[in-house]
Parts: C-alpha cells; sequence; structure tokens
C-alpha cells in the first residue's frame, strides 16, 4: 500500500502538467469569439505565394521585411508553409517550414499550423477574396495574432482601411498594426 501512495504522489503533479499543457495546445487552437473561418475556402486556390502587407508584431518577427508565406501541397494531404524574411537586424535571410493541416472541412478556412514539432497554433482565414484570391484577413487563436496577405507586395489603400475596419469590428488593437516593407531583392 504504500509503494502505492508513494508512486501515486508522484505520478499526480506529472499527470496534471500533462494535461495543463494539453489545455495550452488545445486553447492555441481556438479563435477570437467574433472570429469566424470563411466557408467555401479552396486549397488549391490558397496554394501559391503570398506577401505579409501587415501584422501585429511578435518576437518570431521582429525586425523582418519582404515576408512572404509560401504554400503547397504535401503527400499525405496537408500543406507545407515555408516563411520567409529579411531579417535587419542580422541583415540576412531568414527561413522557416511548417506544416498546416485543416482542423474540420477543407472547405472551411481554419487551420492549425506547426513549425516547431508537436505544437500547432490556429491560422483562421476570416476574410478572402473569393473571386481572386488575391487577398486573405487571417487571425490566431486570440487577438495578439493578425495578417493581412495578398498576392502582390503592395494593395490598394481601399484593401488596407478594409482591413482595418475589419480588424476592429473584432477587437484587434489596430493601433498597433505593423505595415510589412516589401522591396524589391531575394
Amino acid at each position: 500500500m504504500a509503494r502505492g501512495g508513494i508512486w501515486l504522489r508522484s505520478l499526480l503533479p506529472r499527470a496534471l502538467g500533462v494535461l495543463a499543457l494539453g489545455g495550452v495546445l488545445v486553447g492555441c487552437l481556438g479563435m477570437p469569439d467574433e472570429v469566424q473561418p470563411v466557408r467555401g475556402f479552396d486549397a488549391g486556390r490558397y496554394l501559391g505565394r503570398w506577401y505579409e502587407i501587415a501584422r501585429l508584431d511578435h518576437s518570431f518577427e521582429r525586425d523582418l521585411i519582404n515576408v512572404t508565406a509560401e504554400y503547397s501541397r504535401r503527400d499525405d494531404g496537408a500543406l507545407r508553409v515555408v516563411n520567409r524574411g529579411f531579417d535587419t537586424g542580422e541583415d540576412e535571410w531568414d527561413a522557416i517550414e511548417g506544416v498546416a493541416r485543416f482542423v474540420g472541412s477543407e472547405d472551411e478556412g481554419y487551420l492549425k499550423v506547426s513549425f516547431f514539432g508537436p505544437f500547432y497554433g490556429s491560422y483562421v482565414v476570416f476574410e478572402i477574396d473569393a473571386d481572386n484570391y488575391s487577398y486573405a484577413f487571417v487571425s490566431g487563436f486570440n487577438h495578439d495574432y493578425l495578417w493581412l496577405l495578398a498576392r502582390e507586395p503592395s494593395v490598394p489603400d481601399a484593401l488596407r482601411e478594409r482591413f482595418l475596419r475589419a480588424a476592429e469590428e473584432r477587437g484587434f488593437a489596430i493601433d498597433e498594426i505593423i505595415w510589412v516593407e516589401q522591396s524589391t531583392g531575394g
């Protein structure tokens, strides 16, 4: 009986830690209440190069300009994601490869993306140019993650204004949005 009690006392903290980690990981796959993924999403049309026009800043993108994301199909049906940008602090190009998988149906713009092993974060396309797939508004699991992506390195002012309105209506801090420099090179 004593051995069982010791085993239980040593196992309980580990089990609680695993449950807590699981809760954190599940929490990273949610989305803000005000954000809803687009329906009728077409992954085939989403493939290819996207330019990052605007974002909320994070340490993993700090000092990056000329940021692009390249999407392609993997053999297992998931999407390959290659994010690339020029690090002005280090004066060099930086790139990272990840994988994106649909959380539910492939016709819903709700994916989970991982660049670090088993850890996934939400990637929610909440608005897209349904005719041409020329721009996309993307959110993460909370109001700290937001991007405007486009097929061209610049967008019209009207689209910038539309993005700001959509972001503000959904509770994002639009005064913290960074407009990403997209210049020639690389």
